[in-house]
């Protein structure tokens, strides 16, 4: 059995479920999240937890039984706490100015960079940093990587645009003659 899938979903006070016949509505205070329904799986609300099971022991029902959990945690935790990923800007010249809908960077390039961020999503700068906050995990993610792809960290100076714990493993520049 996936020790993912078994694990019940603790659901908090304030968070309501409503499993469909397609997908699972989960509301809290943050807002409104629909997860789709696995074909394989069956999904259950016991007081306050959500329970997953698979209908047989096929390879694609035990990976989608822990999928399935996964989605639906995601979702709980979501309208609940949210999620957010940090961005950092290195390199000299660089510049970063914007709201919480819309970003302007000067990254190298002769025209300034803007990114419009998707409903549902918030962006925060503070200095060099930008906050990427919101209710559902994938788009917050895809958001971060959208612009994190504007201008990718090299490997010589680690000039570009990282997340915050990641770790740019620098080459040596050209050795010179001796």
């Amino acid at each position: 059995m996936s020790r993912i899938g078994k694990l019940p979903v603790e659901v908090p006070a304030g968070v309501t479920i409503t499993v469909g016949d397609k997908d699972i509505t989960v509301a809290g205070p943050k807002g409104t999240l629909t997860v789709p329904i696995q074909a394989n799986t069956t999904t259950k609300v016991e007081g306050n937890q959500i329970i997953v099971t698979r209908i047989d022991d096929e390879p694609k029902s035990r990976a989608w039984h822990g999928l399935q959990r996964a989605l639906i945690n995601n979702a709980v935790v979501g309208v609940t706490k949210g999620f957010e990923k940090k961005l950092e800007i290195n390199g000299v010249g660089f510049r970063l100015s914007g709201g919480p809908k819309e970003i302007e960077m000067a990254l190298g390039f002769s025209h300034p960079v803007k990114y419009k961020a998707p409903e549902g999503i918030e962006l925060k700068t503070d200095k060099m940093t930008i906050t990427v906050s919101g209710i559902d995990k994938q788009q917050v993610g895809q958001v971060a990587a959208e612009i994190r792809a504007l201008k990718k960290p090299e490997p010589y100076k680690g000039k570009g645009i990282k997340y915050v714990d990641e770790v740019i493993i620098r080459k040596a520049g050209k050795a010179g003659k001796k």
